[in-house]
């Protein structure tokens, strides 16, 4: 059986359970965000035996530790909902010890065949480590720098004819809980960042890399040795929307197409995955008006499905399949 762990919002498991359901393979959903009211379940240490049970309480599927084949941890939340409420602070004790317990089994679980994995997803989201790894095995890569001095970034930013600034996590700004800020990829001249109070730099971490001028940008989507390369054209709208920052251009006819990809560069993906502990990861380069391929970031556990519905790559098939039959390498 194969155990998916992601939360009720997420739509990316829904084509690759109808793949494996066609193969008649058992799937078991995780959704950890309500851990305490949808599920019950048992981990048990005893006469040196080991194992676990999960059984959703509202459609009474259930599975065994030792039944599981491979696990795709795909978007797991922190659990949020319980089946009592209580007064604040134990309501808060309670779902950290739920929280806890899922973190465990997380971990418990590393050792099973993974796409998504609980121990190197965040060590290989650190944009440091991509641009090291990336640089050692032989690809362009933007000059970048993180600072919290405004004359180290300022100086930076005078070698270059523009800058771009960017943002360290990728989750949104939420003012008052109300207003939701996404910050956008921004290119800027060195003289606008002179122009900024000292302040504006002592209180954050700044991320900013030289701009590299684009003739189009590639999203590449590998799952073990299956590779799915997406032209994304941001470059010819006639409008900045999406120039700079591809996802601005979501609303705006931005193209999608299937990009037949040089086996060099499909083979860097494979071996940057590989270094990374990894089995699945969406990549991220430009391709510059020369031709010329710079990696920009990898996301270990990134979106796919909408390049999957506009171009048609079997993704999720790709998915299904190693989730199936993982690759002996990658066992």
């Amino acid at each position: 059986m194969i155990l998916i762990i992601t939360n009720k919002e997420d739509v990316h498991p829904t084509p690759v359970i109808k793949h494996l359901n066609k193969r008649g393979i058992s799937v078991f959903r995780l959704n950890t965000e309500c851990l305490l009211t949808d599920y019950e379940f048992n981990w048990q240490c005893e006469r040196n035996k080991v194992d676990f049970y999960i059984r959703n309480v509202r459609n009474g599927i259930e599975i065994y530790g030792h039944d599981i084949t491979a696990v795709w941890e795909r978007r797991p939340e922190n659990p949020k909902t319980l089946p009592l409420k209580n007064c604040e602070g134990i309501n808060k004790h309670n779902l950290a010890e739920a929280r806890e317990f899922l973190s465990f089994l997380l971990y418990y679980l590393s050792s099973s065949f993974c796409i998504g994995h609980h121990l190197y997803d965040r060590s290989a989201a650190s944009k440091m480590l991509q641009l090291q790894i990336a640089s050692e095995l032989g690809m362009q890569v933007p000059a970048t720098i993180f600072s919290n001095r405004k004359e180290d970034i300022v100086g930076f930013a005078k070698q270059y004819n523009n800058i771009v600034l960017k943002q360290i996590d990728n989750a949104p700004l939420w003012i008052n809980d109300k207003y939701e800020y996404v910050f956008y990829t921004r290119k800027l001249l060195a003289s606008q960042l002179e122009d900024q109070p000292e302040e504006a730099f002592v209180q954050t971490v700044s991320f900013v890399q030289n701009y590299i001028e684009k003739q189009f940008e590639l999203r590449i989507t590998v799952v073990c040795d299956d590779v799915f390369a997406c032209k994304i054209d941001s470059q010819i709208m006639g409008a900045e929307k999406g120039a700079i920052d591809w996802r601005q251009g979501y609303d705006y006819g931005l193209r999608h197409e299937i990009y037949k990809l040089p086996e060099s560069i499909a083979e860097f993906c494979r071996n940057f995955l590989q270094k990374m502990h990894l089995n699945f990861g969406c990549f991220d380069l430009i391709v510059t008006p020369n031709g010329e391929y710079v990696f920009l970031e990898c996301n270990p556990n990134g979106q796919w499905l909408w390049i999957e519905d506009a171009t048609g790559l079997s993704i999720s098939e790709a998915i299904a399949t190693n989730l199936a039959n993982p690759p002996k390498k990658y066992e």
